[in-house]
């Protein structure tokens, strides 16, 4: 049975980009971007927690 993975993200505008981060359990980033919009942001989180295994819900 597969262990499942306990992420959290982050999303925020900044200037002129979007930035989000995944963090672990732990607090500690592991990954993190910057894209020109909000649903680009979304997609890059989105593609890393599917990387990582994560199930997950989107709003």
């Amino acid at each position: 049975m597969r262990e499942s993975k306990l992420l959290a993200y982050s999303l925020s505008h900044d200037e002129d980009v979007w930035r989000w981060s995944v963090y672990d359990e732990d607090g500690i980033t592991v990954a993190d971007g910057a894209n020109d919009t909000q649903a680009a942001a979304q997609a890059a989180v989105d593609v890393t927690l599917r990387s990582a295994g994560c199930d997950y819900l989107t709003a």
